[in-house]
């Protein structure tokens, strides 16, 4: 079933320009949204202001070619790995759920807009990644939603108990699973449902988290580049806490911290934050 082309069915009551158009807007819908949400939480006017904060307490400046490298080093390890999540049961639900959507939206506007006269004839291939991408945001959603999410696995919170920032997460995982079982089944009212849960999470930008999947690449490039710099965000400067003099000045820091900061052992890590 996995290469059989679900959006075949559409060509008999909607026509390749209505599809089409359908995409554009929820595409505009999206741009729309970043762009009021970013005046809304004045985030380009933050991140423009601190950068400028950070310039005035700058060490050192960062030459053209320590951006290139600092931008790519973002790229590959922020956008594509993720690796800023220590979780790593967290990290791959991410890692499923975010290339999974890329993968499912790519081969949607692929067959529609490549295929838009006989959608039969989309490559197997094209129709396999649709149903994948599909599989592996269900996978990677429902595997954080039922057992990583922080209220649920640490505060022992139902998991059924939404609130407003769950807008894009479940908006998401009844997309992509109205989106299979229409694909299996068949059927106007299945289709029906994809449309609306797919159009609620286009058009909710400014009350889900969908931008900040935009706004997290840009702060953490910004904060490579004040570590590169030597602004350190606009903190103050204590030097190495393994140095005698500094520990001497400050007594605090082999007391609470032990004579090797830096190795001072797992802290919050030490147990599973499984309280209820």
């Amino acid at each position: 079933m996995f290469d059989t082309n679900p959006f075949y069915e559409l060509s008999g009551f909607l026509t390749p320009a209505v599809m089409q158009m359908y995409v554009v807007a929820m595409f505009l819908a999206v741009v729309a949204g970043t762009i009021i949400d970013t005046l809304h939480k004045k985030s380009a006017q933050y991140f423009f202001e601190n950068a400028q904060k950070a310039q005035k307490s700058a060490k050192r400046t960062v030459t053209g070619g320590e951006k290139v490298s600092l931008a790519i080093s973002t790229v590959a390890n922020e956008v594509l790995t993720s690796s800023e999540f220590n979780n790593q049961k967290r990290r791959l639900s991410h890692l499923l759920t975010m290339y999974g959507f890329i993968i499912f939206v790519a081969t949607t506007v692929t067959i529609i807009f490549g295929y838009p006269t006989a959608a039969e004839a989309a490559p197997a291939m094209v129709v396999s990644l649709w149903h994948i991408g599909a599989i592996m945001v269900c996978v990677g959603g429902y595997w954080f939603w039922f057992f990583i999410r922080c209220d649920v696995n640490s505060e022992g919170k139902p998991w059924y108990k939404l609130v407003r920032a769950d807008l894009f997460i479940v908006s998401l995982l009844m997309t992509t699973t109205f989106a299979l079982l229409w694909s299996f089944f068949g059927g106007m009212l299945l289709f029906v449902i994809f449309i609306i849960a797919s159009t609620i999470l286009f058009t909710t930008v400014l009350w889900s988290k969908f931008a900040h999947m935009f706004f997290k690449p840009a702060a953490a490039y910004q904060k490579k580049i004040t570590r590169a710099d030597g602004s350190q965000e606009n903190l103050p400067d204590l030097g190495e806490l393994t140095d005698p003099a500094l520990q001497a000045e400050f007594p605090d820091i082999p007391t609470y911290m032990g004579k090797t900061p830096p190795s001072m052992g797992l802290g919050i890590k030490r147990e599973s934050p499984n309280h209820y």
